[in-house]
């Protein structure tokens, strides 16, 4: 079976879990929560020296970090990722935006507000360029889902599992003005109505909330 470490709260580690769901895999969930000291841990660090999280163990032992990686792993072979070459690279020219300009604005604004370990950032000065950072991520997004109900083509693929992670969530807990993007919303409705969807909360073996 597989194994993932995961953060539950983190929208990287959704991004898994949420993937793993819609493929409807077995697998053993790891809690390493923020502050929980998991990945600190000798074991941990001999699995990932980079200490992060999620951390996929293959069912022969070999390991994957990062993320977008493992859902590109999961999704082989499966409707969340094309066969073609150039909608491959597609999901891919998507999933660098999500970790180059969604991620570093949309997920750190929500980090510094919703951490007790990050209250000490929770000024104007980190916090503003942080929102309207994020607001020129989501206008990309929008302008995209304003003419495509996905980020790719007519059907869901792991670019939009890889973006869904901190999108959906970004009104509530980043702050974000998500009344300014009803593509984005409508985008959002429709992954959520994905078969074998799950929230945030999710993680096997804990009634999901």
């Amino acid at each position: 079976m597989l194994t993932l470490y995961s953060m539950p709260s983190s929208g990287n580690s959704y991004k898994v879990r949420l993937l793993l769901a819609l493929l409807g895999l077995a697998y053993e969930h790891k809690d390493a929560e923020y502050g929980s000291g998991v990945t600190d841990t000798p074991e941990f660090r001999a699995l990932n020296p980079a200490g992060k999280v999620p951390l996929l163990v293959l069912e022969d032992g070999r390991l994957l970090a990062e993320s977008n990686a493992i859902l590109l792993y999961l999704a082989r072979g499966t409707r969340f990722l094309p066969d073609d070459a150039y909608e491959q690279a597609l999901c891919h020219q998507w999933m660098f935006f999500e970790q180059n300009s969604h991620e570093t604005t949309v997920a750190v604004r929500a980090a510094i507000r919703n951490y007790p370990q990050r209250a000490h950032l929770r000024t104007p000065e980190v916090l503003d360029p942080l929102l309207e950072s994020g607001h020129r991520a989501l206008s990309v997004m929008e302008a995209q889902l304003q003419k495509t109900p996905f980020l790719t083509r007519d059907a869901i693929t792991v670019a939009d599992i890889a973006l869904y992670g901190y999108t959906h969530s970004a009104g509530t807990k980043g702050g974000f003005e998500m009344d300014r993007f009803p593509a984005v919303n409508a985008w959002l409705a429709r992954i959520a109505a994905e078969p074998g969807h799950v929230p945030l909360s999710f993680v096997p073996g804990a009634p999901a909330a």
